[in-house]
Order: structure tokens, then sequence, then C-alpha cells
């Protein structure tokens, strides 16, 4: 049995960036995002078995993702499925390659499909809101999409989860139309993606340092903050026992609960934005992809940072042409 991660909400410094979460669970953390492998080990069953990988990391992941699945599951093992909880760059980094390299399906809401086969981009990220360093870059982030063609599946209808017995897929969308969530309902374990994390991911140095606390999904890719609100409250009710996010250490009750439920009950103060593009309308999605998005607000930062890099440019032709100026007396 391998040892498990610690849980507890006190943890402090980066902790592990991989380990068992609990029984079936293994998580990879890849830079600034989490993935995870879902199966019993072979050291524990006896035999690879079976078992499904969750998201897939930032791009270049992938050779550390199969030495990490044949280090748990057994040499040239390979998953049964792929399951996205959505599609955003920081979460399909290594999708493609490992899709092709393991050739297996992969699994996604119905609304998350067009951004995984090519039709469609996200909403633009929102540099404003949050502060920290995470929303200045987001302005530089990737929208997609990815087009894995017809290897990409929509996940079933009935809630099951290809390839894992005991666990089922949830509709949380908010952060984006077709995101999911997974829940083991025997434990009591949440695969939450990120619906909510546990780490304040709009702050470069919570990120660096992992500190556990329950957040409200990213702001800066967050495109529903209604639907983010009751995304959150669906899955405090399932009272979960371990939550394995997107984004932040893996946390277990009684902390994770109590920190779940208060994001619940406070989240417009928590977690939505005071202003920003998407906090008083929504984008709009269909299974085409993205129909509308609001227009943008302010970006004052932006707006700055605009303005010392014309300055820069002006400054740096006064120089050439003072140069030359000089180059054209001697």
């Amino acid at each position: 049995m391998e040892r498990e991660i610690p849980l507890d909400r006190h943890g402090q410094g980066r902790g592990p960036a991989e380990g068992q979460v609990t029984r079936g669970v293994f998580y990879l953390r890849d830079r600034i995002v989490n993935l995870y492998l879902l199966g019993d080990a072979a050291a524990d069953s006896g035999s690879s078995g079976r078992w499904v990988l969750v998201d897939t990391g930032l791009p270049g992941a992938a050779d550390r993702i199969v030495k990490a699945a044949e280090s748990r599951f057994g040499a040239g093992t390979r998953p049964e499925a792929i399951v996205m909880t959505h599609g955003h760059f920081d979460h399909t980094g290594a999708l493609k390659t490992l899709a092709e390299r393991w050739d297996v399906p992969v699994y996604a809401h119905p609304l998350e499909l067009p951004y995984l086969t090519g039709r469609s981009k996200y909403p633009p990220p929102d540099p404003t809101v949050g502060g920290g360093a995470m929303p200045f870059f987001a302005r530089t982030f990737p929208r997609g999409p990815v087009d894995l063609g017809e290897r990409v599946h929509a996940l079933p209808a009935d809630g099951s989860v290809p390839g894992l017995p005991g666990w089922r897929w949830i509709h949380t969308p908010g952060h984006t139309a077709g995101h999911v969530s997974l829940f083991r309902d025997d434990d009591r374990t949440l695969i939450a993606g990120d619906a909510f994390v546990t780490t304040k991911q709009e702050s470069a140095t919570s990120v660096l340092t992992q500190k556990r606390e329950v957040h409200g999904p990213p702001s800066y890719f967050t495109q529903d903050w209604d639907q983010a609100r009751d995304s959150v409250a669906r899955l405090a009710e399932l009272r979960p026992n371990i939550a394995a996010t997107g984004h932040g250490p893996p946390m277990s009750d009684p902390g994770l609960q109590r920190e779940l439920d208060r994001l619940a009950r406070d989240f417009d103060t928590l977690a939505r934005p005071t202003h920003g593009r998407y906090v008083r309308q929504p984008a709009v999605a269909d299974e085409s992809g993205t129909v509308s998005v609001p227009p943008p607000v302010a970006d004052r930062v932006g707006r700055i940072v605009a303005g010392v890099a014309l300055v820069a440019v002006a400054a740096g032709a006064a120089a050439i042409l003072r140069n030359r100026g000089g180059e054209s007396q001697s």
C-alpha cells in the first residue's frame, strides 16, 4: 500500500507533488495544476487493473504522466479512458498526445465537446478580477480549442463514468458551461475539478506554497458566476470526506466541510468578484460552443502596461534616431 499524502488543512509548504490521496485515487501536480489517476495500483490489486486518467495538465506533461502511470499500474499500461473535467488549456496540455499514444477514448460533458473538437474557443479570460499575478497573466492564456476529432465522446447520460465502477459524474457548470466533477458515494470522495479549488489560484504566492484553503473557481476563467455558486452548493450538499481539486492540495474533513459550507453560504461575498466582465452578465454557450460574451470592462492595469510599453518603444525609437543623428554628424 502506498503512503497516503497528508490531507489536513494545516499543512505548510509545497507538500508532495504526487502521491496516493485515498483508495484508488493517485494525485499528480503538474506545476500549477493537478491531474488524477483513478484505479487500484498493481501492488494493491495483484494486476495492472482498470484505471482512468482525469485531466492531463499543461503542455509537456505527457512523459511524466506516462512514467507515473507505469510506476503505479505496471509497464506498458494504458487507461480505459481519459475523462476531462473541462477543456481549459491547463487541463488539456497533454491530452492529444496521450490519447493518440495510448489509443484511448476521451470523455467530457456535451457542452464541453466544441472545445475539444476544434469547433469553438472559450470566452476570453477576464484579467480584471481576483487581483494577483495570475489574472494579470490570464490575458495571454490560450483559449483553445483542442481538436480530438472522433476520439472524444459525450459522457454517458446516466451519470456513470466509463471504466470507473462506483463513480458518477455531476454537471457543475459556471467555470465552464460543461464542467463536471466526479464523486464516489461509498466513501464520499470528490474530484472537483475547478468547481472550487483548495488554494487561492489568483495569487502566485499561494500557487507556489500550495497553502490549503477552500476558494471559489479561478476567477479569471469563470464565465457564469450564478452557475458557479449553484455548483458549489451542489457539491457541499454531498458532504465530501475528501476533495481533490484542479488546483491546490487535496483536503479532508472536518476542515474541508467547514470551509466548503462557508463558501457555499457566502459565495457572493467570498468568491464572486465585485466587478468584471462576467460578474453581472455571463457568457452564453450551447452544444456548438461559445454563443455570446458580454463586452469587456475597463482594464486599468492593462492600460497602464500598454502605456508603459508604448513609452518604452518610443524611448527606444528616440534613442535609435539620436544615435543615427550622431553618426551622420561624425
